[in-house]
């Protein structure tokens, strides 16, 4: 059975247990880069990070294989938005890159899943420097890699800015079945997307300027994912003040992601 010939219920059903797991990632990252702000270590606020202190939790190993389980239903719907969603924006070329946007996040979420997976059954996951490692890799072997690197974080910096466009605009409230909340948990929903988004716009920015720092000074050490990100603010002035803000943030999307979870709208 294809993407395009599942009931819309049993869309309904993917899409809630991917976002569900999700949610749990992003709130756990929160929390882990609170930890950072207060001065109380918290481990890797990243993806992986969150996933290895989730491991370390009583039937931890089955717990994070349960959200590899999600990730994977999340990078299934998404792939499956492509093929069923035929896009709503003004032109063709906007509803071109919403569409091309679903494989990408799809692949996302499924390298995730296979990073629970790995630590769920003991072989690791990826360490601290992977970024570095990659990027490296791509500046060093292929030609025009530094040119690469640098469109790279381009298009991360381009996607902290659609969060940012999200955040201000409220448009995410589009994803949601609307109708079924009442006037107060729609305003607190609002309320809730709108920080978390931000967060979110805070920190694909940084991450796709470091990206682009790399390039230009030719340093692979330059390039950071979430948990660089989160170190590098913390030491700035006001530091732990603007990290526990965005680890708020964080945690209020993997809020609004739960949220999303039980009001998804995925018609067509």
């Amino acid at each position: 059975m294809t993407a395009t010939t599942l009931a819309p219920d049993t869309r309904r059903r993917i899409a809630q247990v991917g976002l569900t797991a999700r949610g749990v990632l992003y709130c756990l990252i929160g929390l882990l880069a609170l930890r950072i702000a207060v001065g109380g270590g918290g481990g890797q606020a990243s993806q992986s990070g969150a996933l290895r202190a989730l491991a370390r939790q009583p039937f931890g190993t089955v717990l994070v294989a349960l959200v590899g389980v999600g990730l994977l239903g999340y990078a299934v719907w998404r792939v499956g938005q492509f093929f069923t969603e035929k896009g709503s924006e003004d032109s063709d070329t906007k509803n071109a890159v919403m569409r091309a946007s679903y494989i990408v996040r799809g692949v996302i979420y499924a390298g995730l899943a296979f990073v629970a997976f790995s630590i769920a059954f003991g072989s690791g996951g990826g360490g601290g420097s992977s970024q570095q490692a990659l990027t490296a890799r791509v500046m060093k072997d292929v030609p025009g890699g530094v040119f690469l690197v640098g469109l790279v974080g381009l298009i991360i910096i381009g996607v902290g800015l659609y969060q940012a466009y999200k955040a201000f605009t409220d448009d995410f409230m589009e994803e949601l079945q609307q109708h079924e909340m009442d006037p107060q948990v729609r305003t607190w929903v609002r309320r809730v997307g709108v920080a978390g988004h931000a967060a979110r716009a805070v920190v694909y920015t940084l991450i796709g300027l470091f990206v682009m720092r790399a390039a230009i000074q030719f340093d692979p050490q330059e390039a950071k994912g979430l948990d660089g990100a989160l170190q590098e603010l913390s030491q700035r002035p006001y530091g732990p003040w603007l990290l526990g803000l965005v680890a708020l943030g964080l945690f209020l999307f993997g809020v609004y992601t739960l949220v999303h979870a039980r009001y998804v709208d995925v018609s067509e």
